[in-house]
Order: structure tokens, then C-alpha cells, then sequence
């Protein structure tokens, strides 16, 4: 019985350390909150242009990016009009067709030469901010004249060079990471729908 506490004690303890350093990230990552609710800002008037969201990452990222852009098309928390944004690596045709003819370096970059046009914005994510397939798709939207946002783990990293801009997680683990560009896309969605004057119900 006494082991098997210990062993409880122990786990606990790991699991605890675990949401200390969610928590401590959190705390940090408050100083990029004025850099979001200027990203909502820019992007509310693209997107109340007719103009596009492209969102892009691999793994757990490109779970992210698909979440941002599924509060957009659908909505966060209030309801409003849809706005236009296309999560690239959820196309899987293309994807497939693209890393099998030209390389999974190409997958995003061609889908944003398809279809961005300049004043629409890329957000690019990325734990480690080395992914080449997104780097490539960075730099393609800035030569169509796009504009493109990179939200990384630490930096600096390529990607966030690569970008106009970058908000990047002071965090070692990759899941923390993870979990603080959840509650980005979160802030960055309800700060849309503040410029955009969404009314709460």
C-alpha cells in the first residue's frame, strides 16, 4: 500500500510540473498578447475585404491551423457572417498530389501560389520553426505579396525569419508549446470578432 502511494505521490508530482510549466508559459506569453490583438486588427480588415486566411503546419500544428481556420468559417464564440480561410494541409488530394510530383517541401507553397492573392494573410505554425515545407510557404506568400505571420516555439528560429512578423513560445517541450498557440488562436479569434464588432448573445 505504501509503495503503490509512493508511486501515486510521484506521478502526481510529474503531472503537477507538467501544468506548472503550462502555466508559467502562459504567464510569458502575456507580453505577446498587444502583437495578437494587432494581428486580429490587420486581418479583420483583409477578411472584411474578401480577402483570404491560408493557414499551415505539420502534426499537431496542422491540428491547430485547422482550428483556427474552422473558427473562422464557422464561428468562435458569438455568432457572425463566415469568413474566408482554408486550413492548406487538409486538402489531402492536393497534398498527396503535390508531395508525390514535386516534393513534400512544395506541398504548402504550391497550394499558396493556387491560391493567395496579395493583401491576403498566411499564418504559419510551427513548434520548432524549422519546418522546410513551411518555410517554403512562407516565402512564396511573400514574393505574391501575401503577408505572413509565423507562430513558433522559441526563438529565433528560420521560420520566424522568414515571416513579416512572428510571436514565438518561450517553452522546452513541444507540447506546451502546443497548448500555448491553442490559447493564441483563441485570443486571436475573439480579438477578430471584437474589430469586427461582433455583438456577444
Amino acid at each position: 500500500m505504501t509503495a503503490q502511494t509512493g508511486t501515486r505521490t510521484s506521478a502526481t508530482s510529474v503531472h503537477g510540473r507538467r501544468l506548472e510549466s503550462l502555466a508559467d508559459a502562459a504567464l510569458r506569453f502575456r507580453d505577446e498578447v498587444p502583437t495578437l490583438e494587432d494581428w486580429a486588427r490587420r486581418l479583420a480588415r483583409a477578411l472584411d475585404a474578401g480577402g483570404r486566411l491560408l493557414a499551415c503546419g505539420n502534426g499537431g500544428s496542422a491540428a491547430e491551423a485547422q482550428h483556427l481556420t474552422a473558427e473562422l468559417v464557422g464561428r468562435f464564440e458569438d455568432d457572425r457572417r463566415p469568413l474566408s480561410a482554408i486550413a492548406l494541409h487538409a486538402d489531402t488530394s492536393s497534398v498527396t498530389a503535390i508531395g508525390n510530383d514535386y516534393g513534400t517541401v512544395s506541398v504548402f507553397e504550391r497550394q499558396v501560389q493556387a491560391h493567395g492573392r496579395p493583401g491576403d494573410v498566411l499564418i504559419c505554425l510551427s513548434t520548432s520553426g524549422r519546418s522546410p515545407n513551411v518555410i517554403a510557404a512562407a516565402h512564396r506568400a511573400r514574393r505574391l505579396g501575401l503577408t505572413a505571420w509565423a507562430i513558433t516555439g522559441p526563438g529565433p528560429n528560420p521560420l520566424a525569419d522568414a515571416c513579416d512578423e512572428a510571436i514565438t513560445v518561450r517553452a522546452a517541450a513541444a507540447s506546451t508549446v502546443q497548448e500555448i498557440h491553442l490559447a493564441a488562436i483563441h485570443l486571436l479569434c475573439g480579438a477578430i470578432d471584437e474589430a469586427l464588432g461582433v455583438r456577444h448573445a
